[in-house]
């Protein structure tokens, strides 16, 4: 098989965004611990990364639609090797949220215009494929930098492991550099900045656009929610697991990343609004499994969670650059923004609101419920995706 450079580096885009963003997640109970503050504390590490991505999103669209989709990845891969190596010596709390805000504010750059990119550059059914790819390598990077991370934490600190992703990091950006090509298509954005300003707007009339921004909401949320609040439950007894031994829990990300390529088959033969809903409810099964006591039932469950989630996402996001006819990159940026305030919310929220009283089973009582309205929103606003999406 010929080796396919566009595709790989969008896998790889999106493998080197998530490789940096949740790195820290696996050894937030060791923090938490050494630093005497409270999980919804801890939370916030992985919180105020995803609302500086909120932050920059929409007008990271802008700027791509104006100066380039490849200019605009390329600029936010390099210059996410400062805050990624400023990690390795930050010495309190404070540096490190000062550091991660930094790397929340590049990271849009890297995956709007990147999935504005691929619903421009391919077909609407070959999309949902490269979508597909796309969640992958997300998939295996946010796997990667958490098990990074912990494994280092136990054995060298976890200013090692940040140290590995910059390495990382820098060599994604090369490969980057060599194998996306410039795009071929290239919708011109208004010139002046009310007119990026009008497009947004635009977006905001648009209902279909909308209903799947609130859908990416929730699911960021709910994953946020899940694998946060999760390794505070199993770090404590009967489970009592390590930092590294709570990275390994990350290997279910691989199960999902080996899933996804699939969405689009599944996109094509059911509809996006199916497969939707579909997905949702067998992400939901995933996460009610996770009640049982048995920790192979408690890994199992949250490996069918991921699956289901990831194939969500697929859905979701494949669907931005087709309900949106212009400004495509900017639709993305809203997408992104609305998406990762569902990530903020989602790692300090359920600490504030159950996880004292009700513990995992108040917070997984919370995601059911945000997740299903996510699924009820999708299959109410999304009943006009044939007319969006002829090609299909």
């Amino acid at each position: 098989m010929i080796f396919d450079r566009p595709r790989a580096a969008v896998t790889l885009g999106g493998f080197c965004a998530f490789i940096d963003l949740y790195a820290p997640q696996a050894v937030l109970p060791q923090l938490s611990e050494s630093l005497g503050i409270s999980p919804a504390s801890a939370g916030g590490m992985v919180g105020v990364s995803t609302l500086a991505i909120a932050c920059s999103a929409p007008f990271v669209g802008m700027l791509a639609d104006r100066i380039g989709k490849k200019t605009t990845i390329l600029g936010a891969m390099f210059l996410l090797l400062l805050p990624t190596t400023m990690l390795v010596q930050a010495s309190s709390l404070n540096e490190i949220l000062v550091w991660r805000f930094v790397q929340g504010l590049l990271l849009p750059a890297i995956f709007s215009p990147l999935v504005a990119y691929v619903s421009e550059e391919w077909s609407p059914g070959q999309a949902a494929d490269i979508i597909g790819l796309y969640t992958a390598g997300s998939a295996i990077g946010g796997f990667s930098g958490r098990f990074v991370t912990a494994l280092m934490a136990d054995h060298f600190g976890w200013r090692a492991g940040f140290g590995v992703l910059a390495v990382v990091t820098l060599a994604g950006a090369v490969a980057m550099w060599a194998w996306l090509p410039a795009g071929r298509r290239r919708i011109k954005a208004p010139d002046d900045l009310p007119g990026g300003l009008g497009a947004a707007l635009g977006h905001l009339r648009n209902p279909a656009l909308l209903a799947t921004c609130a859908a990416g909401f929730a699911l960021l949320f709910s994953m946020v929610a899940t694998f946060t609040y999760v390794n505070f439950y199993l770090a404590r007894p009967p489970y009592s697991l390590n930092s590294a031994q709570l990275g390994m829990i990350f290997l279910v990300y691989l199960i999902g990343a080996a899933i996804t390529p699939v969405s689009g088959p599944v996109v094509r033969r059911l509809g996006r609004r199916k497969a939707m809903v579909m997905a949702i409810g067998f992400a939901c099964v995933g996460l009610s499994f996770t009640l049982l006591a048995p920790l192979p039932a408690i890994v199992g469950g949250l490996a069918i969670y991921v699956t289901g989630v990831f194939l969500a996402q697929s859905v979701a996001m494949g669907f931005v650059g087709q309900a949106a006819r212009s400004a495509k990159a900017t639709a993305v940026g809203l997408y992104v923004c609305t998406y990762y305030v569902g990530g903020s919310v989602g790692a300090v929220l359920p600490g504030l609101l159950v996880w004292q009283s009700g513990g995992w089973a108040g917070c997984v009582s919370l995601i059911l419920a945000v997740m299903c309205g996510s699924g009820g929103t999708a299959w109410w606003a999304w009943r006009d995706e044939r007319r969006l999406c002829p090609a299909e």
